[in-house]
């Protein structure tokens, strides 16, 4: 996370002062780097350089159309789970012949609305879902890309919640059916079948699954081969890890080295879906001290930013660091950090030593993904802004949301009723 770095004890987010930020925008708010987000998928990008690819940015990581469109600009494809997603995307620059679309519940006007605008391939995830795709494709006389999304039935080691290689979770189709089920796709009219993919989980930290995972895809490969199914390409999804406390994920050469060697002899085009190693560590959550609580058995940092802010902690029990933005010498307590919200879960940190007075700033690190996308109006808070650094620069790339914006929608059942 080299991006944010203290100066004269001091948080900065590249050349930008974090204390600054929150005079000008107020808090909480989300504050991300340019610099860094860009460097992450150009890491990407040029250790598998050495064989045909596209770095596929997974959008459900951070989908503000600002990011999307600094990536669509160093020439990333996308991988979408929504026509939401899909129309992000497209509005923010990106390449529709670049979309991989995934997602285990397609509905008609997304298949319809995808073929439309031309995306490189769908990202099967069922039979039912080859069949409506085939259909929808037909009525619109078209061929629907298609690349089977596999189930290796690997397990990746992470958290329950993020493991999509196993055969108790709902993505993909099983290992042991993929072949039948390319040989019924092959025999549709308005299909074309041009890969096989899978995704196995998120935060990895060992390149075993991934290649493990790749090795029996590649072997399925070599059966469809001698059926006469002959694919062009392979995605191998996402999933590489960050570094949230003392994990070490594999470097971005570290991965390409595991990977590539499968691939060599193979006129396979290689995709990637990363998400988190991306945006992850490239952004932060900045949040004030309203109050600070004690009672015989906890000490609590009371801040204004909420789980409907940032989720990840109360739904994965997930581990991010959080930091003042200004150091002083005074001596740590050790504090709950906690928010507004009327529920117990609603915490950011647990047992965390810090040193806090009433309207200090603190920042939760490794926030960049699965921060805002995830939030929500909990508790009728309306959504917070989200900030981009580029050198010297901020810029406001989603301004607060309003209460009158909160209600947008609603409305009251006629008088009298």
């Amino acid at each position: 996370m080299t991006q944010f770095s203290y100066k004269n004890d001091e948080l900065f987010a590249e050349a930008v002062s974090l204390s600054s930020i929150a005079e000008t925008v107020g808090t909480p708010c989300y504050v991300y780097s340019r610099q860094e987000i860009e460097s992450n998928w150009l890491a990407y990008d040029q250790a598998l350089s050495a064989h045909d690819h596209l770095v596929c940015y997974a959008v459900k990581a951070n989908s503000n159309i600002a990011v999307i469109n600094l990536l669509a600009r160093l020439g990333s494809g996308f991988d979408i789970v929504s026509i939401g997603e899909l129309e992000r995307v497209i509005r923010a620059g990106g390449d529709p012949a670049k979309i991989v679309f995934a997602g285990v519940a397609k509905r008609e006007d997304e298949m319809r609305r995808a073929l439309e605008v031309g995306i490189r391939c769908f990202n099967v995830e069922s039979e039912q879902e080859l069949e409506r795709l085939d259909q929808v494709a037909g009525d619109m006389n078209l061929k629907a890309p298609v690349s089977i999304r596999v189930n290796p039935d690997v397990d990746a080691g992470t958290h329950p919640y993020i493991s999509t290689g196993l055969k108790e979770n709902k993505f993909g189709i099983a290992m042991d059916q993929a072949r039948a089920v390319y040989q019924r796709a092959a025999k549709m009219k308005n299909i074309e079948i041009i890969g096989v993919g899978c995704h196995i989980g998120s935060q990895l930290t060992d390149m075993t699954p991934f290649v493990d995972a790749l090795k029996r895809i590649l072997n399925l490969a070599d059966q469809l081969e001698s059926d006469g199914i002959s694919l062009q390409q392979i995605d191998i999804g996402g999933g590489l890890g960050i570094r949230y406390e003392d994990e070490t994920p594999p470097t971005h050469q570290e991965y390409a080295d595991a990977i590539l060697p499968l691939l060599a002899d193979r006129n396979l085009t290689l995709l990637i879906e990363p998400g988190k190693s991306i945006v992850g560590n490239a952004g932060v959550l900045l949040t004030k001290v309203e109050y600070l609580k004690s009672n015989d058995v906890k000490s609590f940092a009371i801040v204004d930013a909420a789980m409907n802010d940032l989720m990840r902690p109360s739904l994965y029990d997930a581990w991010q660091e959080i930091q003042p933005v200004s150091i002083t010498n005074a001596e740590d307590q050790n504090y709950d950090v906690v928010g507004p919200v009327c529920e117990t879960g609603d915490f950011l940190g647990r047992n965390r030593q810090l040193t806090v007075q009433p309207d200090d700033l603190l920042v939760v690190r490794s926030a960049g993904a699965y921060g805002f996308t995830m939030s929500s109006t909990y508790n009728s808070r309306p959504r917070i802004a989200e900030v981009m650094v580029d050198g010297d620069q901020t810029h406001l790339i989603r301004r607060r949301e309003t209460i009158d914006e909160l209600m947008t929608g609603e409305s009251l059942l006629p008088p009298g009723k």
